[in-house]
């Protein structure tokens, strides 16, 4: 038997003692009995409670007990005092089907610390007291003592001794390289820590590459679209950084060379002062990676979220795209807002009113709602007319979120912004005041604009593989000295995680990008034109991911004379 047995014994042993009532030990006794120890049923409160009878031929625990307390049992004439026993069947009164059966025939045949009485009985049905109890307890101590004091009393000889050393002998070469490699591991390791990049900084990469091509339609002049198929690329770098562990420094550097379907580019290096090729001359069906930096890298973004409180973070932004950057739309549309190969297709277009530096607000009231606040100005380290942090351009954003559960929410927004372009603009040129939709629902038209822009957006998970989401935006254009205009927008969205296989996303989307309803003007979109778009992501692993999407946008830039536009989209995603 070895040491790990006898402390079990042990423990089981002393854990009996706790389970022995006070009240049972202080109750009347019809009769004093041998030494035994009482466990409580686990199950049957009627079963018959083991008995466990000291060694009668252990004098050590029958001198410590006066016989005025606990009586020897009465013995008949003719039958002899039973010795130890060996086997738990000499126990007439014992039975296989008893709950005990186990526990008695584990403490007799390995333990050997059960005794019957005279008449080779157990009775275990009988009352105990807390000196049998302990007199008990005593005699399988020291039977553990024995059984431990033997099973160690040779435990290392001197022939292994003997053989170790000659192995150590054997062997020292291989120890003492063995020695070395280890030595040398730690000081590389040394090394490797003293110059790592940052203890606090943790780096992390996207790339795009994204296949974009006009299948079919006109564009907004009702020309063919031009189907030039192209390949182009979107890399980012993003270094996060805690310096305590619940703040977070978000550094993103860019390159990408996407050049926008709806507008050309100036560069000042093209023959024609412009790159691209305009080919729909419309913010519709913009696909949500593009942008273009002639592949220069630049700051992308630069933000630092920090905690106030234990349910309130602050924000502050040095460069970013929109209030997207101070998590305001991200959890109203979590399965399109990187799954979308659209624009329009990330979340409600009103959030698209202002970016750049500013500063925002979080707080959670519990899991049951939370409340965004933020300002941003795109021209903030800029001291000229119109500009700076509170003399130019702006967007001021209010949000609640009520949580329905933990996948299903909603979202109610309001957005106050400013855009104080300059009064020398023609009417028809677009200024991206949304970033989606009809050239007059973006343009200014030659003035500073006035907007507020309200939205409810959300997402309801229906079941584990299908989730049903969308938004409704309206706008409230104030042309300065010329009059208002009314632009809505809308769309409903069909999730479905997991689609074939556990990672993958489908998705679905119907809508109506931003439109000028109407204005006082006299001008304003007549025809009605929907966005619907159909993409899967497949997850080649965890860190590559294939989406082939589709867009249609009818009767494009609101006009019916212009046949539907239709566009391919191929986007492989590559994180690491």
């Amino acid at each position: 038997m070895s040491k790990h047995d006898s402390f079990a014994s042990l423990v089981a042993l002393a854990t009996s003692c706790f389970l022995v009532s006070p009240a049972l030990s202080a109750s009347p006794q019809p009769e004093q009995t041998a030494p035994q120890v009482f466990e409580a049923a686990p199950h049957l409160s009627t079963s018959p409670s083991p008995q466990l009878i000291a060694q009668q031929t252990s004098n050590k625990i029958s001198n410590n007990i006066s016989n005025d307390i606990i009586p020897a049992a009465p013995q008949s004439q003719d039958q002899p005092e039973l010795d130890q026993v060996t086997s738990v069947s000499q126990l007439s009164d014992v039975q296989p089907t008893d709950w005990a059966f186990q526990a008695l025939q584990s403490l007799v045949e390995r333990y050997g610390c059960i005794a019957g009485y005279p008449d080779r009985t157990y009775r275990g049905d009988r009352a105990l007291t807390r000196y049998e109890f302990a007199a008990g307890l005593n005699a399988c101590l020291d039977r553990v003592n024995e059984l431990i004091a033997a099973s160690t009393a040779n435990l290392v000889k001197q022939e292994d001794l003997a053989s170790l050393q000659r192995l150590q002998e054997e062997f020292a070469a291989e120890l003492a390289t063995l020695r070395g490699r280890v030595g040398a591991l730690e000081a590389r390791s040394a090394t490797v820590e003293r110059q790592q990049f940052s203890t606090t900084t943790k780096l992390q990469g996207e790339a795009i590459f994204g296949a974009i091509s006009v299948l079919a339609g006109d564009n907004a002049n009702g020309q063919e679209a031009l189907r030039n198929p192209t390949l182009s690329y979107r890399v980012r770098l993003n270094l996060n950084t805690s310096f305590n562990g619940r703040d977070l420094l978000t550094t993103r550097l860019q390159a990408n060379n996407v050049v926008p379907l709806g507008n050309t580019t100036p560069d000042a290096t093209s023959p024609t002062g412009v790159r691209g090729l305009g080919v729909l001359g419309t913010n519709q069906g913009r696909v949500e990676f593009d942008g273009d930096s002639g592949g220069t890298v630049g700051l992308a973004l630069l933000r630092y979220r920090f905690p106030i409180g234990s349910n309130t973070d602050g924000y502050l932004a040095g460069t970013g795209n929109g209030f997207v950057d101070l998590d305001a739309s991200s959890q109203l549309n979590p399965y399109f807002d990187g799954g979308a190969v659209s624009l329009f297709g990330l979340r409600n277009p009103i959030y698209n009113y202002s970016g750049g530096t500013g500063f925002g607000l979080r707080h959670r009231f519990g899991d049951a709602a939370e409340v965004n606040l933020g300002y941003l100005v795109p021209n903030a380290f800029n001291p000229s007319d119109k500009n700076g942090l509170f003399n130019g351009q702006y967007g001021a954003l209010a949000q609640l979120i009520v949580n329905l559960s933990q996948t299903s929410r909603i979202g109610f927004t309001y957005i106050n912004a400013y855009a104080p372009f300059a009064s020398d603009l023609q009417p028809d040129d677009p200024f991206n005041l949304s970033a989606a939709g009809s050239n007059l629902a973006n343009s200014n038209f030659g003035t500073a604009v006035g907007i507020n822009a309200y939205g409810v957006s959300g997402t309801f998970q229906l079941s584990p593989k299908f989730a049903l989401g969308g938004w409704v935006g309206y706008a409230n254009h104030r042309y300065v000295n010329r009059g208002k205009g009314d632009v809505w927008n809308w769309a409903v969205t069909l999730a479905f995680p997991d689609l074939f296989k556990e990672g993958n996303l489908g998705g679905l989307l119907v809508g109506q990008e931003p439109k000028l309803a109407g204005s006082n003007l006299g001008v304003r979109d007549r025809d009605p034109s929907f966005h619907l778009e159909a993409f899967y992501r497949y997850r080649l692993n965890d860190n590559i991911a294939v989406t082939p999407g589709v867009i249609w946008i009818t009767n494009p830039d609101f006009n019916e004379d212009n046949s539907d536009v239709v566009i391919g989209v191929l986007r492989t995603v590559f994180a690491f």
